[in-house]
């Protein structure tokens, strides 16, 4: 597994040194001073990923003084390497990789916002032979090693009153997933639940059931904006006018799934408005639901999710939430 995070984030690098591409990043800033960033998306460039190009199309960067440039990332523990090292400026990753991460090694990355409120992990199965946890067992699912759904799954199994080893996990690609639960080479896949409308176009239009872990999970955040601790204490203000940017472009995002889809496909000529429409859709209640506050990070919530997840016996250390996140950033 290292081997392939080396890989992937030598790839990443040196992708930000290129020319923008239409598939994948996109640069633009109408004013001449302001100042560039980078922003990495979690991994690719999913329809969940439009709110960041439509915090581009619609301003609210250049509102913010500034010229950003965003480029499809290749995992949570990329995204945090590169943005430790200086070599990106911003990025998502999911929080629970965080903490496992963080629980290995110490990057000098913070967490200053929640784009999901709720965890979008889920467990993915065609029909409805699998429409409860219980019958997880003896199941087999495929998923990328070291991916979310497999960090939290013991959690979740836990949870759920099911035995995590009567589950047998398939090392996959995260490109291959789509088609391996499609053509029934596993009985599921692990999938964020956003992934649902990709997953039945993928499918031949059949039926994908989710399992998402929030049912069971209900504290776990998901993504979350990451920044450097350099940048942090260097140039908080820009953290603060970044984040807020961002932050309305994801509202708007989910509130216009549609106009989303169309800026997306502005800047990557591969993507499926109709796809990318439904999976903002999908997304809307794990960003707004349960009257939270758009983008808030909350301490104790934080501090419970270390606590579930040293409980599974998965971490090798137990970070701090001041070890992982910054709690004002977004204002109430």
């Amino acid at each position: 597994m290292s081997g392939r995070h080396r890989l992937a984030a030598a790839v990443a690098a040196a992708a930000l040194a290129l020319t923008v591409s239409a598939c994948g990043g996109s640069e633009e800033g109408k004013s001449s001073d302001a100042t560039a960033v980078t922003y990495l998306t979690s991994f690719g460039t999913f329809g969940r990923d439009s709110y960041a190009y439509v915090a581009l199309e619609k301003g609210y960067f250049e509102e913010a003084g500034l010229k950003v440039t965003i480029k499809p990332g290749t995992g949570t523990v990329d995204v945090m390497k590169l943005i430790g090292s200086g070599q990106a400026d911003y990025g998502t990753g999911d929080l629970s990789g965080v903490i496992t991460t963080m629980a290995g090694e110490k990057l000098p990355v913070r967490a200053v916002a929640a784009v999901h409120q709720k965890s979008m992990a889920g467990i993915a199965s065609l029909g409805k032979a699998i429409d409860s946890p219980e019958k997880l067992a003896g199941a087999s699912i495929a998923d990328a090693s070291g991916s979310t759904n497999m960090i939290i799954f013991p959690a979740y199994a836990k949870a759920a009153g099911i035995d995590p080893k009567s589950v047998k996990f398939v090392p996959s690609s995260p490109q291959s997933l789509p088609q391996l639960l499609a053509a029934g080479s596993v009985d599921a896949i692990g999938q964020f639940v956003a992934g649902k409308p990709l997953l039945e176009k993928a499918a031949g239009g059949k039926t994908v059931t989710m399992l998402p872990y929030a049912d069971k999970l209900p504290d776990l955040y998901g993504n979350g904006l990451l920044v450097s601790t350099d940048k942090l204490n260097s140039d908080r203000a820009q953290v603060e006018k970044f984040t807020a940017a961002l932050i309305k472009g994801l509202v708007y995002a989910v509130e216009h799934p549609d106009e989303a889809a169309q800026l997306l496909k502005k800047h990557d000529r591969t993507a499926d408005e109709k796809v990318a429409a439904a999976e903002l859709t999908e997304m809307r209640p794990y960003v707004l639901g349960d009257g939270a506050t758009a983008g808030k990070l909350d301490r104790a919530r934080i501090e419970a999710m270390i606590t579930l997840l040293a409980g599974t016996g998965t971490l090798k250390s137990t970070p701090s939430a001041d070890d992982l996140g910054v709690y004002d950033v977004v204002k109430p």
